[in-house]
């Protein structure tokens, strides 16, 4: 059983794990910086013009203080629990700012609209060159337009899976039900082709950014970009249904 299970209290009802001091808080926040910062740089290249970095530092640094109040000292589960959280406190605050310019967004829809007519007409998918002709768009207009896409359905499926945290504060379920069913990812990752899934553990498990992803994949950052908006809309469809 994990440190952060409930236990009964005489019979008064459950209560949470025993509180950490200030001086185990503090080495703590410094043992998972790391992954504060790591999250931070997946997050900094789409929104980098809204908030910098040493802003969405402290940001998840709240977070992950959050994270140990809640949890109690850390365990082997610890990390994936965290990661989860640091990155939903960061998206929290993107989405309080409203962080996407105007432009931005009129120019997603606009593309949308193209590949919608394009399909249409071509009776199947169009390529990336098609899209990009089509829309006027130079190299950088297109990328900066996949990436949103991408960013999209990373947004959307954390919220699902933070979800299935939410009720972990309660104190009356065990840290097992509080997150997403591991039998259950495990059968949404299976719906995957093999470089679906390969991306999205290079992405949540190692926290690579999408840039990186490409690199390790010797592909373009604008082709990882659409199999990991393909890969997480796929597998948000399959958790929502589960």
């Amino acid at each position: 059983m994990c440190s952060s299970a409930p236990v009964l209290d005489h019979g008064f009802g459950p209560v949470g794990p025993p509180p950490l001091s200030p001086v185990q808080e503090q080495r703590y926040l410094r043992d998972y910086l790391p992954l504060v910062k790591r999250i931070v740089g997946q997050l900094a290249l789409q929104a980098s013009q809204a908030m910098d970095r040493k802003d969405m530092e402290q940001i998840g640094l709240i977070g992950l203080l959050e994270c140990l109040r809640r949890y109690g000292a850390p365990d082997e589960g610890f990390g994936r629990f965290a990661a989860l959280r640091v990155r939903g406190a960061i998206l929290d605050e993107l989405r309080r700012m409203d962080w996407r310019p105007r432009t931005v967004r009129q120019q997603a829809h606009k593309v949308r609209d193209v590949v919608r007519v394009l399909r249409r007409e071509l009776g199947r998918e169009p390529t990336d060159a098609e899209v990009q002709a089509r829309a006027g768009l130079d190299d950088e207009g297109y990328l900066a337009f996949v990436q949103a896409e991408a960013f999209e359905e990373i947004e959307s499926l954390d919220a699902i899976l933070q979800d299935g945290h939410a009720q972990f504060s309660d104190g009356g379920r065990s840290l097992e039900d509080a997150f997403v069913d591991r039998r259950t990812l495990e059968q949404a990752l299976a719906r995957l082709d093999e470089r679906e899934r390969l991306i999205l553990t290079l992405y949540y498990q190692h926290e690579l950014t999408l840039k990186e992803i490409a690199l390790v994949l010797t592909v373009t950052e604008a082709r990882v970009c659409q199999l990991s908006k393909q890969a997480l809309a796929k597998t948000r469809a399959f958790l929502t249904e589960s």
